[in-house]
């Protein structure tokens, strides 16, 4: 539940709305003033309403957090939006709506998101981050200021895979509006094609005459829950303006377990969802590795001499288990792996008590004999073998990552390793890592007083273990994408979740094969697809059905990219494993731990990007210089054949390169027309290590030879060390570099119908002048100024096109006075620019001759 310290990010970029209310779940105004008015209106902010709804269907929950507010003052006041989702979550989308206008929220690249956020706190705009907050929940908050006489809604919509904890599905929904709120409604509604078998629902911050007001009720595949308090059963006392409203509202629910199979398909996604009943529970060989270092001191160690005392109480006369100290040096309570019987269970309560504190911590060595003692039970004692296996270590420690290496070799796979780290220092992101290698997973400890709870909490998750070695098997054929489908160990109370695409027709022999290790005999079965109950359930369920499979598909498939994430030992690696989840995330909304997401006017920012007047081309292929110390502009084509690369920018000393290769129409093959256009483009930043391809079709981003794939119906910002890329949907591609220029790819689209013309690309350039005085190419020469004379000018061949010399270079040029086709502002129709032309390929124009510019590959 701790897998990644997030944050995630939300800007807004308001400054010139007259006013703007943020609600929710709300704080007070910052700004103490004297209380207006009793009830409902506090220094003159009314909370209308605030309702949390939430639709779950087969596990996968929908929460949409409403809100009307209205600042009845006179003044503008700021006021804070805070809300609390379950760290698991997913935010897919935030609307503020000010007086009727909406401002939708996108998704980006984190890192590009903090800075605009950062941008807008220099700049004094409105502005909001949401960070990782407390053990299970994620804070989401944002200060903002009230207009007077404003209205102002606010709707924000997350997600999550409820997980089956201790035999229940468990939804949790802070509540904490500070406030009396006229309407204040939580609404759970809750279908599951297996049926419903129980269903609770409690609030902590009402006492048990209150609970009465909290509606639940369930038959078969539905079940719902309401809350709706009026305004005297939210008052903390008659006569108080203060909520009684704080607390968690949860609500817990399981469902009917009378077959193993739990198969479903929807519009070419499945899921399936094993939690089989009546298995007999494994006994299991276990192992607890302790820290007994000097950092282990006083809370901690009482801690987990308390939690061990509980466990040891719990353990079953049929497993075996010992005990591994670890401080400067590495101490077994017994040399091998003792039976769960009286006498030892009392000798290891006395050994947990009296055993003391000791030095540095030897992490490596207190695991490595963790593992050693499990694996030497196996061989000396063949009985041993049918048990399930499992470690357990407990370390407010920082391991290294050596360690990692050495566990994983010692382990190899045989069974799941469970990190417990104590208390905010510990290295936590580590032991996850060391957690989801070997199989297992990691926990963190808070050093509070519940700690001891905690950790016996962790162990009763894992103490009944039902099958080892679970594995879902499909049909190759059938699929196309596939979620984590092994599991080491399988624990009663839990549930596992498989999820997968389809393949075009994979529905057709589409069957789940189901094998696992249990007590005494091997689990073996098949699952099918019940099509007759399918399409019941999409008659009672609706859209609501439809898509909620490909959701849970994309959220679970994220979750666990980001586990590789964690785990992975290369930046290569890294990238490649980011670059999916943004890509998913991106697709699906998701707001992860590696994307944010970003508000901003309508209408703004970048979709009016300024392109400076400085070189570009477009076109066939049009080159258009602009000089803006004339006033006027120089064109010149390049005539070579589709497929041929130019070289367009190289600067040596920032590194940025670009190339394009040509394409031809259509009918291009016939010699008869000679059109040709950008058609791919390289962009580059060799010491950046970053490189992009563009096409008509996509924007590959390529962290070595693998990347991300962008189409340009995307709507993306994304951040690779010193370069960001955003797209503008269907129109314009952005690259800024911070030690250079920023480069505007203009995509032309082009009727699919036409006989001739194809689509194509055309390239700008902004802030050319901080590339270095070393940059060339065939647009890169001309990024600093140069000098030109026009002079007899006369008729041409063409009334409508004069005839002039020009001295440019030392070179007297023939050039032709017309207009080219600039589509930096109006990517669509373009405007015609007045230009001279020059002649053969850029003839004297040019430094060399256009040939010199011909290179062999597009990178």
């Amino acid at each position: 539940e701790d897998n990644m310290e997030r944050q995630v990010l939300l800007c807004l970029y308001l400054s010139s709305v007259p006013g703007l209310i943020a609600s929710g779940l709300i704080n007070q105004p910052r700004s103490i003033g004297k209380r207006q008015t009793q009830g409902t209106i506090i220094n003159g902010i009314e909370i209308q309403s605030m309702k949390v709804n939430c639709r779950i269907t087969s596990r996968f929950a929908h929460y949409v957090i409403t809100s009307q507010a209205i600042n009845h003052g006179n003044t503008s006041q700021e006021i804070v939006f805070d809300v609390e989702i379950p760290k698991t979550a997913y935010i897919s989308n935030f609307l503020i709506t000010v007086d009727g206008v909406p401002y939708p929220g996108n998704i980006e690249d984190k890192a590009i998101a903090w800075k605009q956020y950062r941008k807008a706190i220099i700049k004094g705009e409105t502005a909001g981050l949401v960070r990782a907050s407390g053990r299970k929940m994620e804070k989401f908050n944002i200060a903002v200021n009230i207009g007077a006489g404003s209205k102002v809604s606010f709707e924000l919509t997350y997600e999550e895979l409820l997980k089956r904890h201790l035999g229940k599905y468990e939804i949790v929904i802070k509540v904490k509006p500070k406030q009396l709120v006229r309407q204040f409604e939580i609404e759970a509604d809750i279908f599951e094609p297996q049926e419903i078998s129980m269903l609770d629902a409690q609030a902590t911050f009402l006492s048990r005459d209150m609970t009465q007001f909290i509606e639940k009720s369930f038959s078969g595949k539905k079940g719902r829950v309401y809350f709706n308090p009026t305004i005297d059963q939210q008052q903390a006392c008659p006569t108080c303006t203060k909520s009684l409203l704080d607390g968690d509202f949860k609500i817990k629910y399981d469902v009917k377990r009378d077959t193993v199979c739990d198969l479903q398909v929807v519009n070419k996604h499945f899921a399936q969802f094993f939690a089989p009943k009546n298995l007999k529970n494994m006994s299991k060989n276990v192992v607890f590795v302790i820290d007994i270092s000097g950092s282990m001191a006083g809370q901690k160690i009482r801690q987990t001499r308390e939690a061990l005392l509980k466990i040891l109480a719990d353990i079953k006369l049929e497993d075996y288990f010992n005990l591994i100290l670890f401080g400067s040096h590495v101490k077994a309570w017994k040399n091998s792996l003792v039976q769960a019987t009286v006498a030892n269970l009392q000798e290891a309560r006395d050994f947990v008590q009296t055993f003391h504190l000791a030095g540095a911590t030897n992490l490596n060595g207190g695991l490595l004999e963790g593992i050693k003692t499990l694996n030497e039970a196996l061989e000396a004692d063949l009985r041993l073998r049918n048990n399930a296996l499992i470690v357990i270590m407990l370390t407010d420690g920082e391991p290294t990552v050596q360690i990692r290496m050495n566990v994983k070799n010692a382990i190899q796979g045989k069974f799941p390793l469970y990190n417990l780290g104590f208390g905010e220092n510990v290295d936590f992101s580590f032991l996850e890592a060391m957690s989801l290698e070997n199989n297992g997973a990691a926990r963190r400890i808070y050093a509070e007083n519940d700690a001891a709870e905690q950790l016996q909490g962790f162990y009763d998750e894992v103490a009944n273990p039902l099958l080892t070695d679970v594995e879902f098997q499909y049909p190759k054929d059938s699929i196309q994408a596939l979620t984590e489908n092994r599991v080491k160990q399988f624990y009663e109370g839990s549930e596992i979740v498989v999820a997968g695409k389809l393949s075009d027709g994979g529905l057709k022999d589409f069957k789940a094969d189901v094998t696992g290790r249990g007590a005494g005999q091997n689990l073996v079965t098949t699952c099918l697809v019940d099509e007759e109950e399918t399409e019941k359930i999409l008659r009672e369920r609706g859209h609501l059905f439809e898509e909620h499979i490909e959701r849970l598909w994309a959220y679970l498939t994220i979750q666990q990219l980001l586990e590789k994430w964690t785990k992975a030992n290369s930046e290569k690696e890294k990238n490649d494993l980011s670059a999916k989840v943004v890509e998913l995330a991106r697709k699906y909304k998701f707001v992860t731990p590696l994307t944010s997401m970003v508000i901003t006017k309508p209408g703004d920012p970048d979709d009016r990007i300024a392109i400076a007047d400085k070189p570009g081309v477009d076109g066939d292929p049009h080159f258009i210089i602009q000089v803006p110390e004339k006033d006027d502009a120089i064109c010149f084509n390049i005539n070579e054949e589709p497929g041929v690369v130019l070289s367009l920018i190289q600067d040596p000393d920032t590194g940025i390169i670009v190339n394009g290769q040509l394409i031809g129409d259509k009918n291009h093959s016939n010699g008869k027309n000679k059109n040709t256009y950008f058609g791919r483009l390289g962009i580059m930043n060799q010491k950046m290590g970053f490189t992009l391809e563009v096409t008509p079709q996509n924007i590959t981003l390529r962290p070595g030879m693998k990347g991300s794939v962008f189409s340009w119906m995307d709507q993306v910002t994304l951040r690779q060390g010193g370069v960001t890329v955003t797209i503008l949907p269907t129109r314009k591609l952005v690259v800024s570099m911070d030690n250079g220029a920023t480069m505007v790819v203009v995509l032309h689209h082009v009727w699919k119908k036409h006989p001739v013309h194809q689509d194509f690309l055309g390239i700008y350039t902004v802030d050319s002048h901080k590339m270095s005085p070393r940059t060339h190419g065939l647009l890169g020469q001309f990024f600093h100024s140069f000098d030109f004379e026009v002079f007899d000018v006369r008729p041409g061949s063409d009334p409508n096109k004069p005839e002039a010399t020009m001295l440019v270079k030392n070179h007297r040029l023939k050039v032709t006075r017309g207009s080219q086709k600039d589509y930096r502002k109006d990517p669509w129709l373009g405007s015609d620019v007045s230009c001279w032309f020059v002649h053969d390929n850029g003839a004297g124009l040019i430094d060399g001759t256009h040939m010199d510019y011909v290179i062999p590959s597009i990178f």
